[in-house]
């Protein structure tokens, strides 16, 4: 099993673009158990991750609830640059 940072990363490399919620979801069966995933620590991590080139933001939204959503995407030179450092 990866660490949460490099599965929240690879995430990005199979999906179009995705939420902290978003990825929570796809990630909570294998790692449901951590404690880091939970909105606040995904959130940090995929802020990080931009911060360091390997994902973009995509869009916003405001959910129902009037929170704003920030969904990232990984360009090609991050889903490159993840891809070579994190296998499958």
């Amino acid at each position: 099993m990866k660490p949460l940072n490099f599965a929240i990363l690879k995430h990005f490399t199979k999906v179009e673009d995705a939420c902290a919620e978003d990825v929570i979801e796809a990630l909570k069966g294998q790692y449901g158990s951590f404690k880091a995933l939970n909105k606040k620590e995904v959130l940090n991590a995929m802020m990080t991750a931009e911060a360091n080139g390997l994902i973009e933001e995509s869009k916003l939204e405001m959910d129902k609830s009037g929170e704003l959503k920030i969904y990232y995407r990984a360009h090609q030179e991050g889903e490159d640059a993840i891809n070579k450092y994190i296998k499958d």
